[in-house]
Protein backbone atom coordinates (compact mmCIF):
# COMPACT_ATOMS: atom_id res chain seq x y z
CA UNK A 1 0.00 0.00 0.00
CA UNK A 2 2.96 2.33 0.80
CA UNK A 3 4.45 1.68 -2.08
CA UNK A 4 1.90 1.99 -4.06
CA UNK A 5 1.13 5.55 -2.65
CA UNK A 6 5.15 6.43 -2.92
CA UNK A 7 5.26 5.70 -6.68
CA UNK A 8 2.20 7.65 -7.74
CA UNK A 9 3.30 10.49 -5.91
CA UNK A 10 6.75 9.95 -7.95
CA UNK A 11 4.80 9.94 -10.56
CA UNK A 12 2.81 12.95 -10.05
CA UNK A 13 5.67 15.09 -9.02
CA UNK A 14 7.56 14.22 -12.39
CA UNK A 15 4.55 15.20 -14.41
CA UNK A 16 4.25 18.22 -13.01
CA UNK A 17 8.09 18.75 -12.86
CA UNK A 18 7.62 17.97 -16.42
CA UNK A 19 4.77 20.29 -17.50
CA UNK A 20 6.72 23.03 -16.21
CA UNK A 21 9.64 22.69 -17.75
CA UNK A 22 8.23 22.24 -20.95
CA UNK A 23 6.05 25.24 -20.19
CA UNK A 24 9.53 27.12 -19.38
CA UNK A 25 11.17 26.07 -22.38
CA UNK A 26 8.39 27.09 -24.75
CA UNK A 27 9.23 30.37 -26.33
CA UNK A 28 6.56 30.19 -29.28
CA UNK A 29 4.92 33.05 -28.01
CA UNK A 30 7.13 35.35 -26.24
CA UNK A 31 8.52 37.62 -28.90
CA UNK A 32 4.74 38.52 -30.04
CA UNK A 33 4.11 39.44 -26.41
CA UNK A 34 6.93 41.33 -26.05
CA UNK A 35 6.11 43.29 -29.45
CA UNK A 36 3.01 43.99 -27.97
CA UNK A 37 4.05 45.51 -24.92
CA UNK A 38 6.41 47.68 -26.56
CA UNK A 39 3.66 48.98 -29.45
CA UNK A 40 2.01 50.08 -26.31
CA UNK A 41 4.16 51.65 -24.23
CA UNK A 42 5.59 53.67 -27.76
CA UNK A 43 2.00 54.71 -27.96
CA UNK A 44 1.59 55.74 -24.55
CA UNK A 45 5.00 57.60 -24.50
CA UNK A 46 3.85 59.43 -28.05
CA UNK A 47 0.73 60.44 -26.76
CA UNK A 48 1.99 62.07 -23.63
CA UNK A 49 4.41 63.64 -25.40
CA UNK A 50 2.37 65.43 -28.13
CA UNK A 51 -0.26 66.15 -25.49
CA UNK A 52 2.87 68.06 -23.40
CA UNK A 53 3.82 69.64 -26.92
CA UNK A 54 0.65 70.72 -27.76
CA UNK A 55 -1.11 71.73 -24.42
CA UNK A 56 0.61 75.57 -24.58
CA UNK A 57 -0.45 75.76 -28.58
CA UNK A 58 -4.10 74.65 -27.72
CA UNK A 59 -4.07 77.39 -24.75
CA UNK A 60 -2.63 80.17 -27.31
CA UNK A 61 -5.19 79.32 -29.11
CA UNK A 62 -8.31 78.91 -27.04
CA UNK A 63 -7.30 82.82 -26.02
CA UNK A 64 -6.85 83.93 -30.09
CA UNK A 65 -10.03 82.38 -30.72
CA UNK A 66 -12.45 83.67 -27.44
CA UNK A 67 -10.55 86.18 -25.99
CA UNK A 68 -10.80 84.43 -22.31
CA UNK A 69 -8.51 82.11 -20.42
CA UNK A 70 -9.45 78.45 -19.84
CA UNK A 71 -9.91 77.62 -16.42
CA UNK A 72 -9.99 74.38 -14.86
CA UNK A 73 -13.08 73.54 -13.40
CA UNK A 74 -12.27 72.98 -9.50
CA UNK A 75 -13.90 70.83 -7.09
CA UNK A 76 -15.84 71.95 -4.13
Amino acid sequence: MWSKLNHLSIAAYTRAASLVQDLKDDERGLSGVVVAVLLILIAVLAIAALWTALGGWLQEQWTVITGQTFEKPTLK
